[in-house]
């Protein structure tokens, strides 16, 4: 090891003083809810802990009293899965259709990305007015689902720009070369390909969708998603039952985001196992 490796300056140990108390600003709040959700059954919302146990998770979806939290994890979840897969198939099409310049193409562009800088309540309102104008019952996995697609389609169609902004068409040529049809290309060879980052595109998808808030406090109609119904329980719940669904739902973006980070690492794999034996 040579000299200059062994010794460090003044500006790196501020450095890694300044990255350590960023850290620990970002997850040092989500750890304490983390720790303090396994508080005792006679535990409060604040340390020093009494006892250690999971009363709370059981008491919060045992009992009515905090409001549906089942069936509002349910909706979060169906919604999110509807968001992913809608979110997925339309950002891929209109990815590829971007790919060829075409008349109209900077406006549509534009026109897409637009609701990111629409106040989310103010977009929710919009739908929920059309909705009524058009006679039509506000229902979470209708006007929801559109509320929430405002939000995630934009943000997947800038990712897909940028898978396929890195993406060589001479493997869809060599393709075509070979005989293939357009659909076999793209079943075979396109698709296969941008996988990874379909996975991207779906996984924000699912996230943004589950956590959204604004966009659906006027557009779910009288059942409301796990955000709503978690927001309404700050106002009448002091117990440790929040810090339970708080860990919950952490636990369940985690667990998506690192199913999300195994297939790729599977996908990538296989790619690699294929080349070897090429």
């Amino acid at each position: 090891m040579s000299q200059a490796t062994q010794k460090r300056g003044l500006a790196f140990y501020l450095l890694a003083a300044f990255f350590a108390t960023f850290v620990l600003f970002l997850y040092g709040p989500m750890l304490v809810i983390f720790i303090l959700s396994f508080q005792g059954p006679t535990g409060g919302l604040t340390f020093p802990m009494r006892g250690v146990s999971t009363h709370w998770f059981q008491d919060l979806w045992g009992a009515t009293r905090y409001g549906d939290l089942g069936g509002a994890f349910k909706r979060s979840m169906l919604l999110g899965l509807m968001s992913l897969t809608v979110t997925g198939v339309v950002c891929l099409f209109a990815g590829l259709a971007f790919r060829r310049r075409f008349f109209g193409a900077g406006p549509l562009f534009y026109l897409a990305i637009t609701s990111l800088v629409v106040p989310g309540i103010l977009l929710g309102l919009g739908i929920s007015q059309l909705f009524q104008l058009l006679g039509f019952r506000l229902n979470w996995w209708l006007s929801g689902l559109g509320a929430h697609l405002s939000w995630t389609l934009p943000f997947g169609l800038l990712i897909m720009f940028a898978v396929l902004n890195r993406f060589d068409s001479s493997w869809e040529e060599a393709a075509r070369d070979a005989g293939a049809s357009p659909w076999q290309t793209l079943r075979w060879v396109t698709v296969p390909i941008l996988f990874p980052g379909l996975i991207a595109v779906a996984l924000f998808g699912f996230t943004l969708s589950y956590d959204e808030m604004p966009r659906s406090l006027l557009t779910v109609g009288g059942k409301n998603t796990l955000p709503i119904e978690i927001s309404n329980m700050t106002t009448n719940v002091t117990t440790p039952a929040l810090y339970a669904i708080g860990t919950v739902t952490s636990v369940i973006s985690f667990a998506v985001i690192a199913l999300a980070f195994l297939g790729i690492a599977l996908i990538q794999k296989r790619r690699a196992r294929a080349k070897r034996g090429a």
